[in-house]
């Protein structure tokens, strides 16, 4: 399996995602001048300490059951639901986003302190742009792949979602390489940094 790696992964912050995961909704909150310059201000400085990354590369599907999936380099997923979402899908992508450690350092810096706003801002920094991370490899393997009209299915699963044991984020840690991102892996299967994700969708035809 060839995986790809986005280092640095270019990706504008999404403002509007920030300020919804803030909880303000447009024509409905309204902020003061002041306020609104303070959160666009510290969103300029987590753009500042963000360090994306991503990596991503295609599997062949070998076999589906009813609740497992038979990948090549002897990769098996165990879920009925992914199961469901990748019947008749030839292959599967799976994929990682990672904001680096930075921001997450400034993060529980700034929750020690007294500076909780900056640190609440910087969260939803991280969190929505490390996401916007797997929309943009998304739509770079979206082209690749129309030129074969083909395309990835437009739901994705990260381990721990529904019936997808967090047990897999071992197997997608170890196949994608992600110690060459930055991004290590704890005993209770989590990643680190913090604002780290990844998902699974499946190659279908057009």
């Amino acid at each position: 399996m060839q995986v790809n790696f986005f280092d640095p992964l270019n990706v504008a912050i999404p403002v509007k995602r920030v300020y919804t995961r803030l909880g303000y909704a447009q024509g409905k909150t309204k902020l003061g001048p002041d306020q609104k310059d303070k959160i666009d201000r510290f969103i300029e400085e987590a753009k500042g300490l963000l360090n994306l990354k991503g990596a991503a590369g295609l599997l062949t599907i070998e076999e589906i059951e009813a609740r497992q999936i038979l990948l090549s380099e002897k990769v098996c997923f165990r879920s009925k639901a992914l199961a469901e979402l990748l019947k008749g899908c030839p292959q599967v992508l799976l994929m990682a986003a990672t904001s680096g450690d930075k921001i997450i350092q400034a993060i529980q810096q700034d929750s020690r302190g007294e500076n909780i706003m900056r640190a609440v801002v910087f969260d939803a920094v991280a969190s929505e742009t490390t996401d916007a991370g797997l929309d943009w490899i998304t739509n770079y393997f979206n082209s690749q792949l129309s030129r074969k009209n083909m395309r990835l299915t437009q739901r994705r699963f990260s381990a721990g979602y529904g019936d997808f044991s967090l047990e897999n984020q071992e197997t997608i840690h170890k196949i994608l390489e992600l110690d060459k991102i930055g991004v290590s892996l704890t005993f209770e299967y989590l990643l680190i940094p913090e604002k780290t994700v990844t998902a699974v969708c499946g190659v279908k035809d057009q």
